[in-house]
């Protein structure tokens, strides 16, 4: 296969790779670190404190909610995209970026990490020149809410295997680990009820976004102990260590979680999810294989109890067969192949 040019969009509000918490960078730099490995040219539209092997073009504009801001960073993307002689573009960012691209010829690509906004993309349907645009979601979950108006096809986001030592054994007191923002879908209060019933130690870690910082300080603070303790965000150092010597992953989820790349990072580990019912959970969680699927706190709780019941060898083998860079790249690359000889 001929190299290809590849032009990839990010949001402005972080750089790629992010410094912390920062999922969709993560991907993006993921993929730019594949592409440029296999030969294929790069250019990215990010923040301007992203560091990357692909041609960085900084954005003027901080944010995606500022009409200036748009403004200044669909100019620069759509400056470079007329007379760059692209083979594919593929956004992460914004799908107003793409506007002027529309009608055009050039292959487009839209990934959803979220929500799709399904209003947005059945007007972008209508004003695509035929066959040119198509959409991806970070599962079916996703995904299946865009076929019905347009392409779409599941695409996981994946987990460079090198950064998490797989961990063949878990001591018996090994800790419970919960790893997310700390707000209330996300079910930090739960992970502490499951921690308490079940006697088992607790690690929480992740940012408290400040508009949370009233759950923290009143319904997760006042249970922190030497049983259960909170380390605040981790870095890809502290998060390997941190997974890799946990019993189980909690996600207690109280919402349709789109993906979760944390889950993967976890299994990356060795370490088996159990996670609530929702969103993209049931593809991720195969039960008594990876991890388990429940639907509420006292379900969690009878599988913490048997969680040594699963083969830590099968997660870690799970996840280099469905959620590895490797093999996420080369989805991304057969989709980007199929899209353009479509359109030529």
């Amino acid at each position: 296969m001929k190299p290809l040019k590849i032009a990839l969009i990010a949001d402005p509000e972080l750089p790629v790779p992010p410094l912390l918490y920062g999922g969709i960078e993560r991907i993006i730099d993921m993929l730019i670190e594949g592409y440029v490995n296999l030969g294929h040219e790069v250019s990215l539209f990010a923040h301007s404190d992203s560091k990357t092997k692909a041609k960085l073009f900084p954005y003027r504009g901080k944010t995606s909610h500022r009409k200036t801001d748009i403004v200044k960073n669909a100019f620069l993307i759509n400056k470079e995209l007329y007379n760059g002689n692209y083979d594919i573009v593929h956004s992460f960012g914004r799908l107003l970026y793409l506007l002027p691209q529309l009608p055009l010829k050039i292959p487009k690509l839209m990934s959803y990490q979220r929500e799709p906004s399904i209003s947005q993309i059945k007007k972008a349907a209508k004003i695509a020149k035929k066959n040119t645009l198509a959409f991806t979601g970070c599962s079916a979950y996703i995904s299946n809410q865009i076929t019905p108006h347009a392409p779409a096809y599941p695409i996981f986001n994946g987990v460079d295997l090198s950064i998490y030592n797989f961990k063949e054994a878990a001591p018996t007191d090994a800790p419970l680990v919960f790893l997310g923002r700390i707000e209330p879908i996300k079910g930090t209060h739960i992970a502490i009820e499951v921690a308490k019933r079940t006697g088992k130690k607790l690690i929480i870690a992740g940012n408290i976004p400040s508009k949370y910082q009233g759950y923290f300080d009143t319904q997760i603070k006042p249970e922190l102990s030497e049983q259960i303790t909170y380390i605040g965000p981790v870095n890809d150092t502290q998060k390997n260590d941190l997974l890799g010597k946990a019993s189980a992953f909690l996600m207690p989820i109280e919402w349709n979680e789109p993906f979760g790349i944390v889950m993967a990072e976890a299994m990356a580990c060795g370490t088996p999810v159990i996670g609530f019912n929702r969103g993209s959970v049931p593809e991720i969680i195969i039960n008594g294989k990876n991890g388990y699927q429940c639907t509420n706190c006292d379900q969690m709780i009878d599988y913490v109890k048997k969680i040594h019941e699963i083969s830590r060898k099968d997660v870690r083998k799970d996840a280099e067969q469905r959620f590895s860079s490797e093999v996420i790249i080369q989805q991304y690359i057969n989709l980007y192949t199929d899209r353009i000889n479509q359109n030529e």
